[in-house]
């Protein structure tokens, strides 16, 4: 696999939730400790950074309106050694886990994506339930029950490259998406653009909207998790190079109450907190919510697309911004089969366009008759049945 297929390996922030890494942990900064400074992450990679901010500008190929079918510079393959004419496929996929609401409207959509296709005949489903060696079991049962294709997320990168490996030596085509792994061997890899184009996007809203020498709180997640580390490499580049003050750096674990009380803390600590940026909205508003208890302004925001978060923003006439990872990408895989399986080509790396959510568009992706945890980048509203499945 080449460094750029390993460094793109990522996943919808939620899709992280509970999945181990295959990375070195970097230690959290501790209360008070400011961790904003001039040193590059080890997961900075200069050159990736600058292809996925340039990304952001590409002007994508494919159909107006479906970015799920759209691509940024692909480079084609021919498939026309994997044809099957007459349809009839057996479309097998191995997830990593619905454990989480972005896994959740995702794999929704990817099975209402199915329904459209005649062509598919049988769809076979194995969790792995975020377990890498469930996930490498039910691979190589997949491989042994006569797919047409075999269409991957993996649980984490190393540990399943040798199952996926195993998979493509069987001569059924292989689709991997969301996460990566350390092979080319895969027909395609389809995922949005990466980790440092999220993480640039929330930086430099912040920077745009927040004086010099304006106080900024970062909240993660977790440690050692690529995806955000690259997401948080790419904010530390931009912050750095500016003159806001970066005054901590804290772990949430993804958990609501945890992170109400660090804001809180900062809040009562510093006096003011002028920005928050995030590697994941899911504890978005909570975050909001401290700042609304402590009887003070919400500052500028970083946060993500799902649907409590955009009617807070609408709500409260936040000035917020939400970088997105965009569910839509569940859909791509199954287009790709197809297309594979009736020899057209498609692209060896398929990047998807990864939209951001600004002040300007926001009311067009609130829901309000949707779930408060409904990504709006699903790309299910044209969609048979909509929204009944996604409630």
């Amino acid at each position: 696999m080449t460094k750029r297929w390993a460094l793109v390996a990522v996943a919808g922030v939620l899709a992280l939730a509970g999945c181990s890494s295959d990375l070195p942990e970097e230690t959290p900064s501790g209360s008070g400790s400011p961790s904003s400074d001039t040193r590059r992450s080890e997961f900075f990679d200069q050159a990736e950074y600058d292809r996925q901010l340039a990304f952001r500008d590409a002007t994508p190929q494919g159909p107006d309106g479906k970015p799920w079918e759209q691509m940024l510079e692909p480079q084609m393959v021919d498939t026309a050694k994997y044809a099957k004419p007459g349809g009839k496929y057996r479309l097998c996929f191995s997830n990593a886990a619905v454990d989480n609401p972005w896994r959740q409207v995702g794999f929704k959509t990817m099975q209402q994506e199915v329904k459209l296709h005649p062509e598919i005949s049988d769809f076979v489903v194995l969790d792995a339930e975020a377990k890498d060696d469930k996930q490498i079991s039910d691979i190589q049962s997949l491989s042994g029950r006569d797919c047409s294709a075999i269409i991957i997320s993996p649980n984490t990168t190393a540990t399943l490259t040798p199952a996926v490996e195993q998979a493509c030596a069987t001569g059924v085509p292989v689709i991997v998406f969301d996460r990566g792994v350390n092979t080319t061997c895969p027909v395609t890899f389809i995922h949005p653009i990466g980790g440092f184009a999220f993480g640039a996007n929330g930086a430099e809203f912040l920077k745009e909207n927040v004086k010099p020498g304006g106080k900024v709180l970062a909240l993660r997640i977790l440690p050692g998790v690529d995806v955000l580390e690259q997401r948080w490499a790419a904010a530390n580049e931009i912050f750095s190079g500016s003159e806001l003050d970066v005054v901590g750096v804290e772990f949430t674990d993804g958990d609501a109450a945890k992170t109400k009380s660090i804001v809180s803390d900062y809040i009562q600590r510093e006096g003011t907190i002028d920005g928050v940026w995030m590697d994941a909205g899911a504890t978005a508003v909570a975050a909001v919510e401290a700042f609304q208890d402590a009887g003070v302004d919400v500052p500028a925001f970083v946060g993500e697309d799902q649907q409590d978060f955009l009617r807070l923003w609408v709500d409260e006439g936040l000035t917020a911004v939400a970088p997105t990872y965009p569910t839509y990408q569940w859909r791509t895989p199954v287009i790709a089969a197809v297309k594979i399986l009736k020899g057209e080509q498609v692209p060896k790396e398929w990047v998807l366009p990864q939209p951001r959510i600004t002040g300007e568009n926001v009311r067009e992706y609130v829901k309000e008759d949707m779930p408060p945890l409904h990504y709006a980048m699903c790309g299910c509203e044209d969609m048979p049945g909509y929204p009944g499945p996604w409630k």
